[in-house]
């Protein structure tokens, strides 16, 4: 088990300037950085790499910028389809040249999409399909493909974990995992536990934050079912906190976060670990 913060809790842009943010998270006890990337994110990674190597720090990446709207593996009209998977590879490549563990979102569709009438027919299948071509080109450059369910306000294709499930069986490649989001599976699963067991050993992130987006503990994220039900798997990946810095101009704002829930990204880490770590401590014995 190891804990990790999102690059948004320090700042809205990754660049070359960022380094710095990556000697924090290590002084803090952490051991995984999660970085977003996409087209208007620009910088070196060969540096990000080496100074991520150099402190001991794993890297995961998620298509937090710029995603075009007509790159979308589970659109309807082929053509968008396949602008999905080439945009795709591309941010694997760029995840391999990171060393990163893994690229990791909702990757299946586009999030802020919500097409609300009743699913195609065909819908899950043309996702499968692309999801699979992606996960065996991920695996070429050894790097994980890791898909998170997101609320049906940023989603309707993915919304729990049986639905992640349903879609992973059909897309049957060994390259595919999960995400568990407490934040996003708050307002989509009633019972954490049994969501946990539906994942099983497809499970390999858990994002860990309250049903408001704010540092763990003290909201109605169910932690005690949360945790044994992760124990019970055999769970031993990255518990990583996800949040938006509010305190840089109108970043939170603009990602859809009204309430000053992170002003100040160190002191959410510690918080954040302060709150987890006992509950790894009595489940894990450390």
């Amino acid at each position: 088990m190891h804990y990790g913060a999102h690059c948004y809790l320090f700042t809205d842009r990754w660049s070359d300037q960022s380094l710095p943010i990556l000697d924090t998270l290590r002084a803090l006890g952490l051991e995984l950085a999660e970085l977003s990337v996409g087209d208007d994110v620009t910088f070196t990674p060969a540096h990000t790499r080496r100074h991520a190597e150099n402190l001991g720090l794993s890297l995961t990446v998620g298509p937090g910028g710029h995603w075009p709207l007509n790159a979308d593996l589970s659109a309807e009209l082929a053509e968008e389809r396949r602008a999905g998977l080439a945009w795709h590879c591309r941010q694997v490549d760029l995840a391999a040249e990171l060393g990163a563990l893994a690229y990791a979102g909702a990757l299946y569709g586009h999030p802020g999409v919500v097409k609300r009438r009743r699913p195609p027919t065909d819908e899950y299948g043309w996702t499968a399909e692309g999801l699979h071509s992606l996960a065996s080109y991920a695996a070429t450059r050894q790097v994980k493909i890791v898909l998170e369910p997101m609320s049906h306000f940023r989603t309707h294709l993915v919304n729990t974990c049986s639905q992640l499930m349903a879609l992973i069986d059909l897309a049957d490649h060994p390259n595919l995992y999960a995400l568990f989001d407490t934040y996003h599976l708050i307002t989509e699963e009633r019972d954490y536990a049994a969501a946990v067991q539906t994942l099983g050993n497809r499970l390999w992130c858990v994002h860990t934050c309250e049903n408001d987006r704010g540092v763990p503990g003290g909201g109605l994220v169910p932690w005690e079912p949360l945790f044994d039900a992760l124990h019970a798997v055999g769970f031993t990946g990255p518990l990583v906190m996800e949040a938006y810095n509010s305190s840089i101009d109108e970043f939170a704002f603009s990602r859809g976060m009204f309430h000053n829930v992170c002003p100040d990204g160190a002191e959410f880490v510690r918080a954040g670990l302060a709150f987890l770590r006992p509950h790894v401590a009595r489940r894990w014995g450390r």
